[in-house]
Order: structure tokens, then C-alpha cells, then sequence
């Protein structure tokens, strides 16, 4: 049987009509408000994921825990994140699995933290750091808040210093206005053949930071950028492209450690 939702967890609500979300964590004595409404807290608690409830204004909602891409749009922001669009393909470049261990710097606001946390499992370990304490501060309370605290260890930490971390780690991933400045310590740390990604802005960091990955070593860049579009789907209306896009957000890299640089 599932495990009903309980107090201390973090809950998505949808509502059933326009589908927007809310999302917090259920706390004992605690009250949900909206433009739409009020439910208290205990009348979410013990329910399982998936059952319809309904606001003092007869809305309807349903209620979910978050999927870890939902987890990251719903951070508090102190910084841009890493859009989930782009999050996927990030992922699957770093080719994390659980027990691995991956180094992040430029945490932000902990958005893209929370995945590498989930995917690299309780086994696993995420180093991240930033320059800004107060950034870090407000990213472990998202990284909290989605119940990952245990698998992130983090610090202050300025662009181009060695990452303190003991032994190779299986993954980096660098989101810096200077990312070239992170590539040389990445490269130590890294164990052979590992991946490293990252995100950047603008054509010019981009160049940079392919620059810096070729003269340190690395081998099989590759830069994309990615598009999304929504699709609508209506009975009446037929199927059509949404009017709005998720447009740029990023240049992605990524790139392999190889062993030795080559000469000439």
C-alpha cells in the first residue's frame, strides 16, 4: 500500500481547473492559502498521494509529492536556475548513478543541486559551493525542504580554487559568469575518463569556457542549446503548438577527462 503523505514532507497541489501548482510542506496546526481558497494542512495529512481535496471555496485540487523537476522550479530564488529543459540533458551528460559523488560550483539558489542529489542516491555525495554565503544559506533551505540534506555537503569556495574534497570524484558540474576559472581544479579532482558539464550565458563565456576545457585536457565537447514548446490538445480546437515557448536559457557543455595533453 502507498505511504500516505505525513507532516514534514514537501506537497505539490494542482488545481484542477487551470492547473496551476502550489507547492510547501505540510505542517501540523498549519493552513494553506490562495486566491482560491484555504485547506488546512491536517486535512491533507494522511491522505495518499493523488486524492482530490477541496478549498473552503468548493476548488478542487490534487495533491502530489513533487517530482524533483517541480522541486526545482519551486525553489526559493536568490539566482537564475537551471531550467529543467535543461536540467535533462545536463544529466545525462554527468552520467550520474547512485553512490557517485559530483562536484557543483556556483550552487545559486540549490535548483539543479536537489537533482544531482536525487540521482546520485543515499549512497551518494554532492559537493557544492559557492562564493556567497547567503546564497548557499537559502540553497541548503531548498535542499532541505525537498528532504535531500543528508546527500549535500557544502562551502564557500571563490572561482579557481582546488576543490577540497578527498579522492576523485565521478562528476563535475560548473555554472560560473568565469567558467574557465573552474576547469583546471575540475580536471584534478576528476577521475580519468569522467564528465564534466556546465551552463553559460552568452557566446563569449561560451568561448572561453571551451578554450579552457580544450588547453586543460578535456576531449569530446560538445555545446547545444535546447527549445520547448508545449503542445495544446483540445477535442474542439485540434492540436496545435502553444503561443509561448521556453526559449534560450543556456549554452550547454560538456566534455570528457582525458589522461595527458597532447602536444603541438
Amino acid at each position: 500500500m502507498a505511504r500516505p503523505l505525513e507532516y514534514g514532507e514537501q506537497v505539490l497541489l494542482w488545481e484542477a481547473k487551470r492547473g496551476r501548482t502550489f507547492s510547501f510542506v505540510l505542517r501540523e496546526g498549519d493552513v494553506f492559502h490562495s486566491h482560491r481558497g484555504s485547506i488546512p494542512h491536517g486535512e491533507i495529512a494522511g491522505k495518499p498521494e493523488g486524492a482530490r481535496v477541496f478549498s473552503n471555496t468548493g476548488t478542487e485540487f490534487v495533491v502530489f509529492r513533487p517530482r524533483v523537476g517541480e522541486r526545482m522550479m519551486k525553489v526559493r530564488r536568490r539566482t537564475q536556475i537551471v531550467y529543467p529543459k535543461d536540467a535533462g540533458w545536463l544529466a545525462l551528460a554527468l552520467d550520474l548513478r547512485p553512490g557517485m559523488r559530483v562536484v557543483e560550483i556556483g550552487t545559486g539558489s540549490g535548483a539543479f543541486t536537489i537533482l544531482l542529489a536525487q540521482l546520485v542516491g543515499p549512497e551518494g555525495r554532492v559537493y557544492t559551493f559557492d562564493r556567497r554565503e547567503d546564497f548557499l544559506k537559502n540553497a541548503l533551505e531548498n535542499i532541505a525542504r525537498a528532504g535531500l540534506s543528508g546527500r549535500v555537503e557544502a562551502g564557500v569556495l571563490e572561482a579557481g580554487e582546488p576543490f577540497p574534497v578527498e579522492g576523485e570524484v565521478d562528476a563535475a558540474f560548473i555554472d560560473l559568469p568565469e567558467p574557465w576559472l573552474a576547469v583546471p581544479p575540475a580536471y584534478s579532482v576528476l577521475a580519468p575518463g569522467r564528465p564534466l558539464a556546465g551552463i553559460v550565458p552568452t557566446a563569449e563565456q561560451l568561448k572561453g569556457f571551451v578554450a579552457a576545457l580544450e588547453r586543460e585536457g578535456f576531449v569530446a565537447v560538445e555545446c547545444i542549446e535546447l527549445l520547448e514548446r508545449k503542445v495544446l490538445v483540445r477535442e474542439r480546437e485540434g492540436v496545435r503548438p502553444f503561443e509561448r515557448m521556453v526559449g534560450f536559457t543556456g549554452y550547454l557543455v560538456a566534455a570528457r577527462k582525458a589522461l595527458g595533453k597532447e602536444v603541438g
